[in-house]
């Protein structure tokens, strides 16, 4: 099997995707692989950048409890190419959950405090897809609504309002009935912003998914935006966050940056995985199917 591994070849016959005219330089995995074996292992797994700079006394374990192989990255990245057979677009808007769209595929949501880059990395996400439009706004609290959009019939990724500074009035009228009884909704994206740490919104917003007792997962965006230190004592002051206060919660953050693309690929399979679509191949610890089936209902 063709794992991306330090100092293993890339398979070319994996990557099935033509250059599109329109795309962001690094929207996929082909393009990616252009760069530096090493650049390109970070984009891919962005831990692997900062684990040099851990003490040997820190337990990795669940920072890489979900690292699948370069296949599996690939074939998610298929459910986000548009065809005519796989539409991709924005779907509706709803302030209430009398007006959200009667779905019945797999459905992931992302939630987070205002200017954490909810939006930025949603549109990171669509990047294979530039005609989607995803508002990315530099005024925080941009995002009023419950924005839904399709991927194809494989499931529908929710844009939610963003809480804290400048959060709709209706904010918790709005989203806990929506994360309380979505049929549908398989996982919900916390976004943490990793260049200034876990905040005191964001343990409201914990406590929140905590109650629902539907699982979750964290993502720690704005990885770019600090220093590897920095970035380090947020990522394990976070660690302990979950240890100790969380039962529905993914041991595994999963970090991104949407300005250089790095974690996107990694977490477009695992939206993939979690809606039943991609079947993990292998992980680098052998211990991510376990957790995963653990949080999926």
């Amino acid at each position: 099997m063709w794992c991306l591994r330090l100092g293993i070849l890339l398979p070319g016959p994996l990557f099935h995707a033509a250059p599109r005219h329109g795309l962001h330089k690094l929207a996929s995995v082909q393009s990616a692989s252009t760069l530096p074996k090493r650049k390109f292992q970070g984009l891919l797994y962005p831990f692997s950048v900062l684990d040099p700079y851990l003490d040997r006394s820190v337990d990795r374990t669940n920072f890489q409890l979900f690292q699948p192989c370069l296949e599996d990255i690939v074939k998610a990245e298929q459910l986000f190419l548009p065809s005519r057979s796989n539409q991709i677009d924005y779907l509706s808007s709803a302030v209430r959950m009398d007006h959200v769209p009667a779905l019945t595929q797999p459905e992931v949501c992302f939630i987070g405090r205002s200017n954490v880059g909810k939006s930025s990395l949603i549109r990171a996400l669509f990047s294979l897809s530039p005609e989607v439009e995803v508002r990315v706004s530099k005024t925080p609290g941009h995002t009023k609504k419950m924005n839904f959009f399709k991927v194809g019939k494989a499931f529908s990724i929710v844009d939610m309002p963003g809480y804290g500074h400048r959060a709709p009035t209706d904010f918790v009228d709005m989203v806990e009935p929506y994360l309380e009884t979505r049929s549908n909704l398989v996982r919900t994206f916390l976004l943490v912003d990793g260049s200034i740490g876990i905040q005191k919104a964001d343990f409201i917003a914990l406590e929140m998914c905590e109650e629902m007792r539907r699982p979750y997962v964290i993502v720690v965006t704005k990885i770019d935006k600090c220093g590897h230190g920095a970035l380090l004592t947020n990522l394990l002051s976070l660690q302990d966050v979950v240890r100790d206060r969380t039962s529905s919660c993914f041991p595994q953050p999963i970090l991104v940056s949407s300005h250089h693309f790095s974690g996107i690929y990694l977490l477009r399979c695992f939206i993939a995985h979690v809606a039943g679509k991609v079947e993990l191949s292998n992980t680098a610890e052998g211990q991510a199917k376990h957790h995963l089936c653990n949080h999926v209902n």
